[in-house]
């Protein structure tokens, strides 16, 4: 509950909305947070889902999970990755969907808030396999709006599901758009 009231008050005292709503009856899902070019991306996004009242996991880099910000990162969801090396994440996203009843996984297939080019296909996969719906959210720093959107289940057509991707994020503006691209497939 004071999760919910703080990041209310860090949105009103930055000016920034949510628009959207996950539906209510998406139990779980993988949330995509995208753009991811920035630091501040994290705060928007972990205080939307505080104000959505939904308990969410996220993925992180292992670095980050250090004494004492890792505590910080653990308490409020994070998900130790380690970047350098493939840990099978797939599976380890489709065992905590498989086991909860409610979870919203936040991931950004960017990987990294650099421009890295391709997205990472692990999130399209994990929502295939353990057959929950993809959730579209996105930061537009331009309109101060973090929003919830476009929710879909992956059809097993990664290219056509990917078009809708890529129509949904087409319009935001990143807080640095340089470092954003959708070549996505």
């Amino acid at each position: 509950m004071i999760m919910r009231t703080l990041s209310k008050l860090y949105y009103k005292l930055s000016g920034w909305k949510l628009e959207g709503e996950l539906d209510s009856g998406i139990k779980k899902c993988i949330m995509v947070g995208a753009p991811h070019t920035s630091n501040f991306d994290f705060g928007y996004s972990r205080a939307a889902l505080y104000m959505m009242n939904r308990p969410v996991k996220y993925l992180i880099k292992k670095e980050l999970m250090i004494f004492p910000l890792g505590l910080f990162f653990k308490a409020t969801g994070g998900i130790s990755v380690r970047r350098d090396k493939s840990e099978n994440l797939v599976s380890h996203m489709v065992e905590l969907l498989n086991r909860s009843e409610r979870l919203v996984i936040l991931l950004s297939p960017e990987g990294s808030r650099k421009l890295k080019g391709k997205w990472k296909t692990g999130f399209y996969q994990a929502a295939l396999q353990a057959k929950v719906p993809i959730v579209l959210s996105s930061l537009d720093y331009k309109k101060k709006i973090a929003h919830v959107g476009l929710a879909f289940y992956p059809s097993g057509d990664y290219q056509r599901d990917m078009q809708q991707v890529i129509e949904y994020y087409r319009h935001i503006t990143p807080r640095f758009p340089e470092k954003f691209v959708l070549d996505i497939i």
